[in-house]
């Protein structure tokens, strides 16, 4: 199969959603094309009932209510195919070709990787990976799942503990277990958790999880007492992080560093007709924060335009002066 296109944008979270929604102001056919089976990349897949603060307007939003925005705002003209990986990158003149892993190629103008981090998996937890999806998991879609349960979340970051904060007004009980005496989540999350009254083990890990038929209990081993102790666990939340590759993207010749795509103020890389956006992106002074993304998914968007026509102005103007963008 084959699909023409001025802009394709690779990735379906918050960058490249909003990158979408851009490209509609400037007139650009856009298709996004995302590994992930559903629109959202990171905040869908890792945290849709968390709220998210930095988002400019909003004082809190959980993730899947903004994606919702997102794709609303983006419009019904763009074109998704998701659960499909970019492969292959080919050039004829200013037209690049991208294959994907299913043999669909998308001729464009131009390509903006607003991927994220690429593609992620959780870090595993042995111990109770056999009852993954039978109480135990590593990401929450469902704040309910967990009313009136007893739930233990594995980990010391951001994640781990946003999640134990959540739970606690709804679970049966919370117990957060960290492998190390220091966390790497905020100190105020830490104080708030104890200040709840939740159970924290430090210098602990989980070595085993026991049930029937689904989850029931685990153990922990406490490494300071020297001793294991039973938790009752109807749910078990392995926060423990996550890898990211970038795949296919490390045989585009892009320059990188480390995970990260190097590009200039123009959200250009060294490849011709290729951009980035987002947490995937790089350059000195870099803030990986959502907010940054949006505004550089704006810049990309206008340099590409411009790009694909020499007549297009690099500033289109503000969206307040031409009224809203018609759907």
């Amino acid at each position: 199969m084959n699909t023409d296109t001025d802009l394709l944008i690779l990735g379906a979270g918050p960058t490249g959603l909003y990158a979408a929604y851009y490209a509609r102001i400037r007139g650009l056919r856009t298709v996004v094309v995302d590994a992930l089976p559903e629109l959202g990349g990171q905040v869908a897949a890792l945290y849709p009932e968390k709220e998210i603060y930095d988002v400019a307007g909003l004082p809190a939003v959980k993730g899947k209510d903004l994606v919702r925005q997102l794709v609303e705002q983006a419009g019904d003209d763009v074109e998704y195919f998701l659960g499909r990986q970019a492969v292959d990158l080919d050039r004829d003149g200013d037209v690049l070709t991208v294959r994907t892993d299913d043999d669909e190629r998308i001729r464009t103008r131009a390509v903006l990787v607003a991927g994220g981090i690429g593609s992620f998996r959780p870090r595993p937890l042995d111990a109770a990976d056999r009852y993954a999806g039978r109480g135990a998991a590593y990401f929450v879609t469902d704040l309910g799942d967990y009313r009136d349960r007893d739930v233990v979340v594995v980990g010391g970051g951001d994640s781990a503990l946003d999640w134990a904060l959540a739970l606690h007004p709804i679970a049966g009980s919370v117990t957060l277990v960290h492998r190390r005496d220091r966390f790497r989540a905020h100190a105020a999350s830490v104080d708030e958790l104890r200040r709840r009254g939740a159970t924290i083990h430090t210098n602990a890990e989980v070595t085993a999880a026991h049930g029937t038929d689904s989850l029931e209990l685990v153990e922990v081993l406490r490494h300071e007492h020297g001793d294991t102790v039973r938790l009752p666990a109807q749910k078990l939340i392995a926060a423990l992080g996550f890898t990211a590759q970038l795949g296919p993207l490390r045989t585009w010749g892009l320059e990188l560093h480390g995970q990260h795509i190097v590009v200039g103020r123009d959200m250009a890389t060294n490849v011709p007709g290729v951009y980035a956006a987002g947490d995937i992106a790089e350059y000195p002074g870099k803030v990986r924060l959502m907010s940054v993304g949006f505004g550089e998914a704006a810049t990309a968007v206008n340099h590409i335009a411009h790009r694909i026509d020499d007549d297009a102005p690099l500033f289109p103007g503000h969206s307040t002066d031409a009224g809203p963008v018609p759907s």
